[in-house]
């Protein structure tokens, strides 16, 4: 029989996804008499295991050339909140060969995460940005009927003898066209009977 059988275990929401290798500061609730204290203790997590309820993680960290590792579980109340300093980039689950490294040879590399915000960058305008572009755009649209109301009685005069003029030209142009071909063929009929008289 599990005890989880018997009282339902609820997951501390103060402790965030955690994987091994990165740096976390745990904050941790110490009973002392009749007075309650918050603890912090901040390393690398080495090792998380799996255990239904029993679920833990252990933090090593190096103080003073001395090696000291806590185990936290997860489902505790007595866990205030966990804080994720940064990612560790590290291929293994379990961590154990930093207990023969050094302080300096058990550093991790840090994993870098890009941020939504600077991954997805928007590229038109912004909403408020849009809002005083339309503003700007109604308000030309609403002063052009004005100033065509206004210059509506010079246009048409001005354009008046614009426009007759194409059109008494149009007349004569054509009747160009029409009398050349006329002139044309009574100067190319004469040569032929002349050229004929000639050669008799």
């Amino acid at each position: 029989m599990n005890i989880t059988d018997i009282l339902e275990v609820k997951a501390n929401p103060n402790i965030p996804a955690l994987a091994p290798g990165d740096t976390v500061r745990v904050r941790q609730k110490v009973v002392e008499g009749e007075k309650t204290r918050i603890q912090v203790f901040q390393g690398v997590v080495i090792r998380i295991h799996h255990a239904a309820a029993a679920t833990n993680f252990t933090v090593r960290r190096v103080t003073s050339g001395v090696g000291v590792e806590r185990t936290f579980p997860i489902y505790s109340p007595m866990i205030d909140g966990v804080e994720v300093v940064r990612h560790g980039k590290v291929r293994r689950a379990k961590l154990y060969y930093l207990r023969g490294l050094s302080a300096r040879a058990s550093r991790i590399k840090e994993k870098r995460f890009e941020k939504l915000g600077e991954e997805i960058k928007p590229t038109g305008p912004t909403p408020e940005e849009a809002a005083l572009d339309a503003q700007a755009a109604q308000q030309p649209a609403a002063a052009a009927p004005e100033q065509a109301q206004a210059a509506a009685p010079a246009v048409p005069a001005a354009e008046a003898p614009q426009t007759e003029a194409p059109q008494a030209e149009a007349p004569k142009s054509e009747a160009s066209k029409t009398e050349a071909p006329k002139a044309a063929e009574p100067k190319a009929e004469t040569p032929h009977p002349e050229a004929k008289e000639e050669k008799k």
